[in-house]
């Protein structure tokens, strides 16, 4: 997701929930990734699994954080690696339903992020340096959640991709192009060694 990758893979793989499944990611430019999110009105067996698949493709894939739209689902969900989230890196994920951001911070800081749908590509994004994100969690229950640095982040790069906002809607025209036609390239190879 952001941050250091190297610094991600050094932690083992984890999770609370019973192991469900590894699903694809969604890579840029898939169009996928724009579509309109839509809230979840009811917190079923289906989300449950949702979310235990997010989990697991989450640390299969080394990130610290994912979105249901980059699994392929509409939902508005997303999760944070426990540990980003200040806790321990034992516990499960945290899982925010239905996010809203209701402040961020004027102080802001500029940082290098990454993105499990944009792998290998990491850019310099201003972000708030402190947020508040008001969700539901898999109880049904509605939280309120302060934080700053790296987890602030995550719960505002996370909350663009249920906005379909997206790496490249943060640099300029020139490597925009770039990085859209590294990402072709790279799902072309895929397709042919699929083949």
């Amino acid at each position: 997701m952001w941050g250091d990758p190297k610094a991600l893979s050094t932690r083992p793989f984890v999770t609370k929930v019973k192991r469900m499944a590894v699903r694809p990611i969604v890579k840029y430019p898939d169009p996928r990734l724009r579509q309109p999110t839509r809230p979840v009105t009811a917190i079923t067996d289906e989300i449950r699994k949702l979310v235990a698949d997010m989990a697991d493709t989450m640390y299969a894939a080394n990130g610290a954080g994912i979105a249901a739209i980059q699994v392929g689902a509409l939902e508005r969900i997303y999760i944070i690696d426990a540990a980003v989230a200040g806790g321990r890196e034992e516990d499960p994920p945290i899982v925010f339903i239905n996010p809203e951001i209701t402040w961020l911070s004027e102080e802001t800081i500029v940082s290098d992020e990454g993105c499990l749908s944009f792998p290998g590509i990491f850019v310099p994004i201003k972000r708030a340096l402190k947020a508040r994100v008001k969700a539901m969690n898999l109880a049904g229950e509605t939280f309120e959640l302060e934080a700053e640095g790296l987890c602030a982040r995550a719960m505002q790069h996370e909350g663009d991709h249920l906005t379909g906002r997206l790496l490249v809607d943060f640099v300029g025209p020139l490597k925009r192009q770039m990085i859209t036609r590294k990402m072709k390239r790279e799902a072309e190879e895929e397709a042919a060694e699929a083949r």
